[in-house]
């Protein structure tokens, strides 16, 4: 599915895994001093998951924030914002195309977003570098330092999230 065709479900599923996903530590933007508990990061994303029909998509994004508060915006080649997700305790907004979509909780939007519980705190975990356990999710560091970080989930859907951010 192209950009321009992109489901609700599938772009919700994006930005859900993007928004707890884009805290590497030591990353550094072309904006100048990155604090690797808070951002902000920018780089681009993948995401292929293996649905009915199967489906991708891939952005440019800039994150600020941590797991318990933050915004993510995601971008086109051209620069045209896709989506904004904004989110702090008991509430998480994803702002697509002038509609807005509430949910209780970052978390709670990962998992509708991927199908499958994932924690946030977790998946910033990952992008500083530890290695920390989610269930039916395996995440690849070992190009951590390059600023490049992948993630897959076997179960079904099966999923793969590729990370590649600015230096």
């Amino acid at each position: 599915m192209n950009r321009r065709g992109l489901s609700s479900s599938l772009f919700s599923r994006l930005a859900a895994i993007l928004l707890a996903s884009l805290a590497l530590a030591g990353c550094v933007t072309t904006a100048g001093y990155v604090d690797p508990q808070t951002g902000p990061w920018s780089g681009r994303l993948s995401l292929q998951v293996q649905s009915d029909p199967p489906q991708s998509f891939s952005a440019a994004f800039e994150l600020a924030g941590d797991a318990g508060r933050g915004e993510l915006r995601l971008f086109s080649p051209f620069g045209n914002t896709l989506a904004e997700l904004r989110w702090q305790p008991a509430d998480a907004v994803l702002v697509q195309g002038g509609s807005e979509r509430h949910y209780e909780s970052v978390d709670r939007l990962l998992e509708q977003a991927t199908g499958a519980p994932l924690s946030a705190q977790a998946l910033f975990d990952w992008l500083r570098g530890q290695n920390t356990a989610i269930a039916g999710w395996q995440a690849d560091l070992s190009q951590w330092r390059q600023g490049r970080l992948s993630a897959r989930r076997e179960t079904p859907p099966a999923a793969e999230l590729r990370l590649a951010l600015d230096r």
